[in-house]
């Protein structure tokens, strides 16, 4: 790889990085390239990038973008995002997924180095679609029984007359 290359690649990684809610890092020792491509589908399907950077770079580009220093060692796999949700819950899908060959080392919310408790924890999370729906069915139940409510009086006037 070239100097220019290399220097293209951390410009860009440092743009992403600095929009990204979250940051994880895995270690993805002995994963079949079959298996690491589902867990790049996995991530294309939700918006949420995945690469394997060298660390060197990686690191340079975590500081041009102002997060903290994580100290890189041995083969990274990043995966982040715009949201705090979804690359947390796309790693935790492949390690358990992956048990052997994949897992979560550490990782970045907001430029700040997370623990795993809070990376697992925001994994169990659910989505903004998810609470979304959540919310339209609090909403439309309410509605819904009232006019159960009234399809059986309804029903039952029927019958007596």
């Amino acid at each position: 790889m070239t100097r220019t290359r290399k220097e293209e690649l951390v410009a860009e990684m440092t743009a992403e990085f600095k929009d990204a809610g979250a940051i994880i890092i895995c270690d993805y020792k002995g994963m079949t390239v079959e298996n690491l491509e589902i867990v790049r589908n996995l991530a294309k399907d939700e918006d949420t990038k995945v690469k394997v950077i060298k660390n060197k770079l990686a690191a340079i580009a975590l500081e041009n973008a102002g997060c903290e220093a994580i100290d890189f060692k041995d083969t990274n796999l990043v995966i982040w995002g715009d949201t705090q949700v979804l690359p947390c819950k796309i790693a935790d899908k492949a390690a358990t997924q992956f048990k052997d060959s994949f897992a979560i080392k550490t990782g970045l919310i907001e430029g700040k180095v997370a623990s795993m408790e809070t990376i697992n924890a925001m994994a169990k999370l659910p989505t903004r679609d998810e609470l979304i729906g959540m919310l339209l069915n609090v909403w439309n139940a309410p509605v819904q029984n009232f006019t159960i409510g009234l399809q059986a009086l309804a029903d039952k006037k029927e019958s007596e007359a």
